[in-house]
């Protein structure tokens, strides 16, 4: 573990910006270079110059530039060499900053959580696998309700012939769900938002109600599966919060409108969300079949709901997590354009 007392003047020594040397051995070089170089040129030119050479302004214009041009590039030689120097020297301290940096934040994350992570990203991962344990919980119960009434036995023969008259109407093949009361409206709501834990006997309750019913079984089922195949792209409907609909809007959709009169029903905003969706949408066929057959249910569903519903009830059903899923996969799908 790195010890923040030593790791911070370490960093803040970083940071202060490194005082130039006044004369670097650079500096010294090129100094010696030009007098070296001066020295000969007088040497040159003065005494082993012939006496009568006669001067005129473009010998000495060669003269002038042979005697201080290679002193000119001597000292951008040296200067650039200078400059090379001072870049790497800024290099390996920009360097040692940033692992100075690293270690003193692996330390700070160390120290306030034991699992290196930040407490927005644990939190964040603590949700999804809340939300995934509900879904789970729901397939689960959805499975046990499917098996149950698979394995019901028929129902039994009359034992004599009296209670056989009593119950003629029996044998002309009524179906069983036809003797059960209706699903309320506030039933149907709660079994479309799903259950909240293993312990919503509320929420599991409406659910078999609802399985009970035929458009409302074919529905739930629907959106199981588009819940869970949106669960594995990290998608939930908890995360979401879509603006609503005004319940005329919803009326209008029920009664048959489509295109953007009622493109308020794609109140999803969450750009996250609906890439992950369209993108799923476009290269899985068994989602986009999954999310087709979804919105059909949903339509036909809502069309029969929305005939007994008041405003208050098409508005507990919007918050629902299928209604969500609805408006996401409706949005994805181009229904509200």
């Amino acid at each position: 573990m790195v010890d923040e007392s030593d790791s911070k003047p370490t960093t803040i020594g970083l940071y202060e910006r490194p005082r130039p040397q006044e004369v670097t051995g650079i500096e010294i070089i090129a100094v010696l270079l030009s007098l070296l170089w001066l020295l000969g040129t007088v040497v040159f030119f003065l005494v082993l110059e012939p006496a009568d050479t006669q001067a005129n302004s473009l010998q000495f214009l060669m003269t002038m530039l042979a005697i201080f041009l290679p002193v000119a590039l001597i000292w951008v030689a040296a200067m650039a060499a200078r400059s090379s120097r001072t870049m790497r020297e800024e290099g390996h301290r920009l360097s040692a900053a940033v692992d100075a940096l690293r270690h003193s934040y692996m330390a700070q994350t160390t120290q306030g959580h034991p699992s290196g992570m930040e407490p927005s990203i644990a939190k964040k991962l603590d949700e999804i696998a809340a939300a995934q344990r509900k879904t789970e919980t729901a397939i689960a119960m959805f499975s046990t309700t499917r098996e149950t009434q698979a394995a019901r036995p028929s129902v039994p023969q009359p034992a004599n012939e009296a209670e056989a008259e009593d119950q003629g109407l029996l044998a002309l093949g009524t179906p069983a769900e036809a003797l059960e009361p209706p699903l309320s409206n506030a039933d149907f709501i709660r079994a479309m938002h799903f259950p909240e834990t293993a312990e919503d006997q509320e929420g599991f309750n409406a659910l078999r109600k609802a399985l009970k019913d035929r458009q409302a079984s074919q529905l739930v089922q629907a959106a199981q599966d588009a819940l869970t195949l949106l669960s594995q792209d990290g998608i939930y409907m908890d995360d979401l919060r879509p603006d609503l609909a005004r319940p005329e809007i919803w009326r209008q959709f029920a009664n048959g409108l489509r295109g953007r009169e009622i493109a308020a029903l794609g109140g999803v905003r969450d750009r996250s969300s609906l890439a992950l969706a369209a993108g799923r949408m476009k290269q899985d066929p068994i989602f986009r079949d999954a999310a087709h057959h979804f919105l059909r249910r949903f339509d036909k569903s809502f069309v029969e709901f929305e005939k007994t519903a008041s405003d208050a009830e098409i508005t507990a059903l919007s918050e629902t997590r299928t209604a969500r899923a609805f408006m996401l996969l409706g949005r994805v799908a181009g229904i509200f354009d």
